[in-house]
């Protein structure tokens, strides 16, 4: 590692440019439900209808990562990375330009296919070019970008939206894109990132590798409870809080600061132990998710609360870390595959809380159902744990 890390001149201009990658896609896939009102009008449709869009990409993102990763095994990660973000780019003019809501749709599920291996070989590229002890936080800052997105991205995309057109907010992430293009071409180097060491045969052995399904698990169990929670916290901070709908994006804004706080902190204070910072950041989750229905009901502290469950989002982080130390040879797919199991609990976690929702248990409740993901994710954190453990014994 620490050979690649001498061959690149520019470490931190590196780190910048997989970061700009990562806003880019951030704000593609939240600023999107932002502003689903503006393109469902725009295009004469219903807004769940328009809602597709958003399944359509993530299903993208589910298929696309294990695809390319087995598929582009030879490639360099550097070309890998030119590429897929030359296709984002692409795909997103496309989406710009599409004429219909289905021409759109087609679109919107290309954008999503290069989501989860960009950030799984910039992952892997982060890691490379630090010591050891140090690959937490370089992938850490590498995700800043995408909870960034979260904090500026969506609320300026809001107001793009609706000053210029929803149409806008596609050419910027193209433009983001290209700019990612650029700066990886010039920082890194061609010779520290070569390719040819995997193969789609070893790549797929990562399909057998129970430690990977378990790692996968934990991601797309316990991190369920904070997409529940954030696909209807403007609901409830309408309903229960009693915020006017124009605070209510800033205080969601929150949510991305917290994430952005994670990343930088969390990382730093868990170091090499990955695993038992995930078990502690699962805790975390749980407890908070826990205090999120009684701050509701206190303006100034539910701004508090929504910044420390946010901080929360710092597992992903860890989850990817913990994807390579247990990869073996199929390093890219399993990194990539990361992003796949977030898209699950994506699903898993709104739906669950819709269910709730529907049952007539209120805002409030999707927040336990966050506490049930995170106790079961810890759950299967412990049964990981102790799987581990009886391999290396054997």
């Amino acid at each position: 590692m620490s050979s690649v890390n001498n061959q690149i001149k520019h470490p931190h201009w590196l780190l910048f440019a997989l970061a700009v990658g990562g806003f880019a896609i951030g704000t593609t896939e939240f600023a999107t439900m932002s502003v689903l009102p503006y393109i469902a009008q725009g295009l004469h449709i219903s807004e769940p209808k328009a809602g597709h869009l958003i399944s359509i990409y993530a299903i993208g993102v589910v298929i696309g990562a294990p695809l390319i990763a087995v598929f582009a095994a030879r490639f360099s990660r550097r070309s890998l990375l030119l590429i897929l973000m030359a296709f984002f780019a692409l795909a997103h003019l496309g989406t710009m330009l599409a004429p219909n809501y289905y021409s759109i749709m087609l679109f919107r599920f290309l954008s999503g296919l290069p989501h989860g291996a960009y950030f799984g070989v910039g992952a892997l590229v982060a890691a490379a070019m630090v010591p050891p002890a140090k690959r937490t936080q370089a992938v850490g800052l590498m995700m800043i970008g995408l909870t960034i997105a979260t904090t500026i991205g969506v609320p300026l995309s809001s107001w793009l939206a609706q000053a210029v057109g929803w149409r806008v907010i596609f050419l910027i992430v193209a433009v983001l894109a290209a700019v990612t293009v650029i700066l990886v071409a010039l920082f890194l180097p061609t010779s520290s990132m070569r390719g040819g060491a995997s193969n789609a045969l070893r790549e797929l052995s990562a399909l057998t590798n129970r430690q990977i399904w378990l790692t996968l698990a934990i991601g797309a169990i316990g991190f369920g409870g904070m997409f529940g929670i954030y696909a209807y916290m403007a609901s409830a901070l309408e309903n229960i809080t009693g915020l006017s709908t124009k605070i209510v994006p800033l205080v969601m804004c929150l949510y991305g600061v917290g994430m952005t706080l994670g990343n930088i902190i969390i990382p730093r204070l868990v170091g090499r132990h990955v695993m038992l910072g995930l078990g502690w950041l699962l805790v975390w989750s749980a407890a908070m998710l826990a205090l999120y229905p009684f701050a509701l009901h206190h303006p100034y502290w539910v701004c508090i609360q929504v910044v420390l469950i946010g901080m929360s989002g710092a597992v992903g982080t860890l989850l990817q870390i913990r994807l390579m130390d247990v990869a073996k040879d199929a390093q890219t797919l399993a990194a990539a595959l990361n992003h796949s199991a977030f898209n699950a609990a994506n699903a898993l976690g709104p739906f669950l809380g819709g269910l709730t929702i529907n049952a007539g248990w209120g805002w409030a409740s999707t927040a336990w159902v966050g506490v049930a993901l995170a106790i079961i994710g810890l759950i299967v954190w412990w049964y990981t744990l102790r799987d581990e453990r009886r391999e290396s014994k054997e």
